[in-house]
């Protein structure tokens, strides 16, 4: 029995020693220091960072954007606020990608927020007001389609803004262009639940759409213009231009006053803290797909002090209601888009994280493997506010 008690207490007290030296035994994290702006600013640029176009011209030098015509874009546009598009006339992209703060523009989007007896059409009216913050979503937990249809996964809207710039577009990380993303959540039942032939069908007994889809691809045949991949590609070219610049790029650019003191410090943070190794590219994310989460953490307490144990874990830490477990079932997930994201709330894919300093945490922990000290998130939060931007209005030059 003694020889029992001992031993317990003795692999207790190697335990505790264990736990105590894990901190110091760990390698420790290389944290770059910058001596001034210009030093942290080329070490940003040397990893990818970079800022958005500031007119149509440089707009054009993008990957897959050489196909961009005016004619074709405003097209796109007009399709994109059209609720034509959806099967009962409804719903438009602008229902859930909500970019615009002109009131016409907020045509029949859906709220998840009220009860059940209420109709669609009052549901729609509430995004009227009180969603015109161009952040390109519709700012729901669960993405609603036409006639209240919620995604079964309980998916959430991924923003519009910015999205031409990523590799992959979806949560489940599909790779595919914002052209082919347009034609599926047109066709799919939980979105617009439109079918492709019906569409043109539709959209052919316009005059006017006719003649702008004539005009915009060039066409002089007998052969109607007016066709799903014409649709899809007009679309892609109108998203292709809702970039967003914001006071990042002007620091990238070379303006040292664009940011504050405490949001460098959070650039700073972002890029040695590992955040930048998976939130990369000039869109700041929808680059590379990741397991989340990848980390456990506990803390241990009971003695004053905290020690961080990281394992791999297929737990999320927050409640996965709609069961979605990302590309194949394994977790794996798109990198999100972060420039915007202080106004795309709620976090993750199934909307369960409502703030952003709660996400920021749990991002930390449970990706990087650290507790972040309070100080560490206010200037993390400080930079993604810098992410923040305006549509770039590319209408002023170029061709």
């Amino acid at each position: 029995m003694k020889k029992n008690l001992l031993f317990a207490v003795t692999m207790t007290i190697i335990t505790l020693i264990i736990i105590l030296a894990l901190p110091n035994l760990l390698p420790a994290r290389k944290f770059k220091i910058y001596n001034n702006d210009n030093e942290l600013r080329k070490d940003a640029l040397s990893k990818g960072m970079l800022s958005i176009p500031k007119d149509y011209k440089q707009l054009l030098k993008i990957k897959d954007n050489y196909k961009l015509t005016r004619e074709k874009i405003a097209l796109g546009k007009e399709l994109y606020f059209d609720t034509n598009l959806s099967k009962n006339g409804d719903m438009s992209c602008a229902s859930c990608h909500v970019i615009s703060k002109d009131k016409k523009y907020h045509n029949k989007a859906i709220s998840d927020g009220l009860s059940s007896t209420e109709s669609i059409d009052e549901r729609r009216n509430c995004i009227s007001c009180h969603l015109r913050d161009e952040s390109g979503v519709d700012r729901f937990s669960n993405a609603i389609g036409e006639d209240g249809k919620e995604d079964p996964f309980h998916l959430n809207t991924s923003t519009v803004l910015n999205s031409s710039l990523a590799k992959y577009l979806t949560w489940s990380a599909e790779e595919r262009s914002v052209e082919d993303e347009a034609g599926l959540s047109i066709t799919s039942m939980y979105k617009m639940n439109m079918q492709a032939d019906m569409l043109e069908k539709r959209l052919r007994k316009d005059a006017e759409y006719v003649k702008k889809f004539n005009k915009a691809f060039e066409n002089n045949s007998s052969a109607s213009s007016v066709n799903f991949n014409n649709i899809q590609e007009a679309i892609g070219a109108y998203v292709r231009t809702l970039l967003t610049r914001g006071a990042y790029d002007e620091f990238l650019d070379g303006n040292n006053s664009a940011m504050s003191t405490q949001a460098k410090k959070g650039l700073s943070n972002f890029i040695n803290l590992g955040c930048k190794g998976c939130h990369a590219g000039i869109s700041v994310g929808g680059q590379v797909i990741e397991k989340f989460p990848l980390k456990a953490f506990v803390s241990v307490e009971e003695l004053g002090f905290k020690t961080p144990f990281v394992s791999a874990t297929d737990v999320f830490p927050f409640d996965n209601v709609g069961g979605f477990l990302g590309k194949d079932n394994r977790h794996l997930f798109r990198v999100p888009i972060l420039r915007n994201v202080t106004k795309t709330s709620p976090y993750f894919h199934n909307g369960s994280v409502p703030k952003i300093r709660e996400a920021v945490t749990i991002m930390g922990k449970h990706q990087l493997g650290i507790e972040l000290s309070e100080v560490q998130i206010d200037e993390l939060v400080a930079f993604l506010k810098t992410l923040e931007g305006d549509i770039v209005d590319y209408s002023k030059d170029g061709k």
